[in-house]
């Protein structure tokens, strides 16, 4: 029989088997998640000017890159839920935006 109740945790298992990440975990996992998607767009948009000038490619990645930058801002001020769910959506609409608008 055991001296501890029930709803009291394991003190032998892992801590990671408590729960997900730490804050400080996911704070730099979205960090890193948007820097890596930041330079994507930037080298994506070189390309796409290099194949055809126009004001909205420029405008569409613009966009969306200073979108990374707020997700990265957000994340370092603590607030990872809100910057990935800013993150997904205006990605989403980003990639809409460019199969929709640009020629």
């Amino acid at each position: 029989m055991s001296a501890l109740p029930e709803d009291t945790p394991d003190p032998t298992a892992p801590p990671s088997a408590e729960k997900g990440l730490t804050p400080r975990q996911a704070r730099l996992l979205r960090i890193t998640v948007a820097s890596v998607l930041l330079i994507t767009l930037a080298v994506v948009l070189v390309l796409r000017l290099a194949s055809r000038t126009s004001v909205l490619v420029v405008g569409v990645y613009g966009l969306a890159m200073v979108l990374c930058g707020v997700v990265i801002e957000l994340s370092r001020n603590g607030r990872t839920r809100l910057g990935s769910w800013l993150l997904g959506v205006g990605l989403v609409a980003a990639l809409a935006a460019d199969w929709l608008l640009l020629p």
